[in-house]
């Protein structure tokens, strides 16, 4: 009975509140807001079911992922490289600074081709000449026939410090310096011309040489002669030819010497005659017709025989040379030393390659001590330079 008096009751207060809230919106409808009350309160239940749904939809989306990823299996393939996303101190590292991840690989492959042109090599304390050659698969011959200017064919003349020119096949290195035909030259060296014209690292062109026996090659052009037979010359040494006429001097004067069957001969190369390598005065030129070079050299110093052979003037000339030498060297070449103080030597005297024989002076036409060096090839004077080495001391001078 109590309790049916209870539920009546709160039936009562139910009717009651629902009464009194239909008369409230009544009211409201009376003074014109009930339409809009109804308007906000059904933005406000849409807007709080978006947000619902939103969240409903992160929660679902974000629960697959992560199962996902505790479950894959990883495919088949390289074992990746572990890297640590730590620095030195225990803090992150941004992996975009790291970049791509590569195992070491320390050997490198070094292509194998044959050499085509000469290289430098700077000798070393203790190195040989036999020792070079053997590190670069050449024959020691070779080592000499391409630094004769340094060398003279002497394995004692290797010092530490000096530049070596190392050929890329055994044959010898010589400066083209004309007066011959070609195919003499390279006959000399027992090969054929078109073995050095051909030869790539002469980079020559076989259409502008033209004749390889008469090859159109520019003088002073130094080449490879691939497989050249080399001939050591010995420092000093007076060589020896079969003259078919008397050596006789090429200038005239008071000094010239008789025509001698002499057959002291050169060895074929030159070295500079004085301590000094450079001009102190007119250098060559045809256009002035100065057909020598003036080497520096103080009152007195040593002048020396540019190559071995035999005197053939020795003395005073009236044309402007004052004293003068001139030797023959038994190969088409004679040498001239003008202006000297003294004469070391005599007519007919053989004399060796770097000999002294004279002093420098300033005799006949001369302004100062010096040396006029002529080179003169059949007769015909030609530049010296062309047949001297690279500037350096020779074994047997002083130093300037």
């Amino acid at each position: 009975m109590q309790k049916n008096l209870n539920d009546n009751s709160k039936t009562d207060k139910g009717k009651k509140t629902n009464g009194q809230f239909t008369s409230w919106m009544q009211s409201l409808s009376q003074v014109g807001l009930g339409d809009s009350l109804l308007h906000t309160v059904t933005n406000i239940f849409s807007i709080i079911a978006i947000v619902v749904v939103i969240w409903m939809a992160e929660a679902y989306f974000n629960q697959p992922r992560a199962q996902t990823q505790a479950n894959s299996t990883p495919l088949p393939g390289p074992t990746p490289i572990a890297v640590s996303t730590t620095g030195s101190a225990g803090g992150p590292i941004d992996l975009s600074s790291v970049g791509i991840v590569r195992e070491e690989n320390i050997h490198t492959n070094i292509p194998s081709r044959p050499r085509q042109d000469i290289i430098q090599y700077t000798v070393q304390n203790g190195d040989t000449v036999a020792g070079i050659a053997d590190n670069f698969g050449l024959q020691p011959k070779t080592i000499f026939a391409a630094n004769y200017n340094i060398l003279q064919d002497d394995p004692e003349s290797l010092k530490p410090g000096e530049n070596l020119k190392i050929l890329p096949v055994d044959g010898v290195y010589w400066e083209w310096t004309g007066g011959i035909p070609f195919g003499e030259w390279a006959a000399y060296f027992k090969v054929k011309p078109g073995d050095i014209i051909n030869y790539p690292a002469n980079h020559l062109d076989p259409s502008a040489v033209g004749d390889p026996a008469n090859a159109n090659i520019k003088v002073d052009t130094w080449l490879i002669v691939p497989g050249g037979e080399y001939q050591y010359h010995t420092p000093g040494q007076i060589g020896f030819v079969s003259r078919t006429s008397p050596a006789s001097a090429q200038v005239a004067g008071p000094g010239a010497c008789p025509p001698t069957n002499s057959t002291a001969a050169g060895t074929g190369t030159f070295a500079y005659p004085t301590d000094r390598h450079y001009l102190s005065g007119f250098d060559y030129s045809v256009k002035t017709n100065h057909l020598a070079i003036d080497l520096a050299a103080n009152l007195g110093d040593n002048i020396y025989a540019a190559d071995g052979g035999v005197v053939v003037y020795a003395g005073w000339n009236n044309f402007g040379y004052g004293n003068m030498t001139m030797i023959d060297h038994g190969n088409g070449f004679q040498t001239l030393y003008a202006h000297q103080s003294q004469i070391f030597v005599s007519c007919g005297q053989g004399v060796n390659k770097g000999q002294v024989i004279g002093a420098a002076g300033a005799t006949g036409n001369a302004s100062g001590p010096h040396l006029h060096f002529e080179v003169r090839y059949n007769g015909v004077p030609i530049d010296p330079w062309d047949v001297l080495p690279p500037s350096s001391p020779a074994p047997w001078a002083a130093s300037p």
